[in-house]
């Protein structure tokens, strides 16, 4: 138990550094930049939110919303759409098909 308290202590005195050392870099007064008000992941919640009975597919979706419909942006979307699925916002009632739970 002695071992891990001193371990745990030695642990914050490197993050007490650590800190000390980031706010001699940060520019005096410098705010930091505000967090951004829409993510992508809240306007693929509002198309869902907008038609919440509708199917669709992360294709549909990039031209719903306008965005460019590349295969890697795409594949970026598909990622965050079956993020969505596991926390419980959306189900996927067939392969590659995404809905807004009800």
């Amino acid at each position: 138990m002695t071992a891990a308290l001193a371990e745990t202590q030695a642990r914050l005195a490197d993050l007490d550094t650590t800190r000390k050392v980031i706010a001699k870099a940060a520019p005096a007064g410098a705010e930091p930049d505000p967090p951004e008000t829409s993510t992508a992941y809240q306007a693929i919640v509002n198309a869902f939110n907008q038609h919440p009975g509708q199917v669709f597919r992360a294709r549909e979706l990039h031209e719903l919303l306008g965005m460019p419909a590349d295969e890697a942006t795409v594949n970026i979307t598909r990622s965050r759409l079956g993020r969505l699925t596991r926390q419980g916002f959306l189900t996927q009632p067939g392969r590659g098909r995404y809905q807004k739970r009800t």
